[in-house]
């Protein structure tokens, strides 16, 4: 994500603290949270994809992957 939607997203946070928030900026807001949890999964599937899991014998085998439906 690019560093001038975090600094908006963490300036809209103070101003939520200070004030309440627009109509707009709380859309505004909503819209970079959601762009910014979606980055964030992607980078957390792409580290998963590449953990391996080693045995007592040692040998090495990719992550399961989760059935759909099975998040927490």
């Amino acid at each position: 994500m690019i560093e001038e939607k975090l600094k908006r997203i963490n300036e809209l946070a103070r101003l939520s603290r200070e004030r309440e928030l627009t109509p707009e900026e709380l859309a505004e807001r909503d819209g970079l949270r959601r762009e910014y949890v979606a980055e964030w999964r992607r980078g957390a599937e792409q580290v998963l994809e590449n953990t391996y899991l080693v045995d007592e014998k040692g040998r090495k085998r990719k992550l399961p992957k989760k059935k759909p439906g099975n998040r927490r």
